[in-house]
């Protein structure tokens, strides 16, 4: 159990970080306006909503 506990506590910080690296990379493309910053922001959006959706549904992807 304790180490279902320690995945979900990883997946979470994981989308933490997911979404705030993506809201500083769609901050530096308003600023530069270069692609690539939009196309890692959107990269690192999907990201963060998958790992969401995966925590949300994790009794079906693990038996416990």
């Amino acid at each position: 159990m304790l180490l279902i506990l320690f995945h979900r506590i990883l997946i979470g910080t994981a989308i933490v970080f997911g979404v705030g690296f993506a809201a500083w990379e769609f901050l530096n493309y308003r600023q530069t306006g270069a692609l690539s910053d939009l196309l890692i922001g959107v990269g690192s959006a999907v990201a963060a909503a998958l790992f969401a959706y995966y925590l949300k549904n994790l009794k079906r992807f693990v038996s416990y």
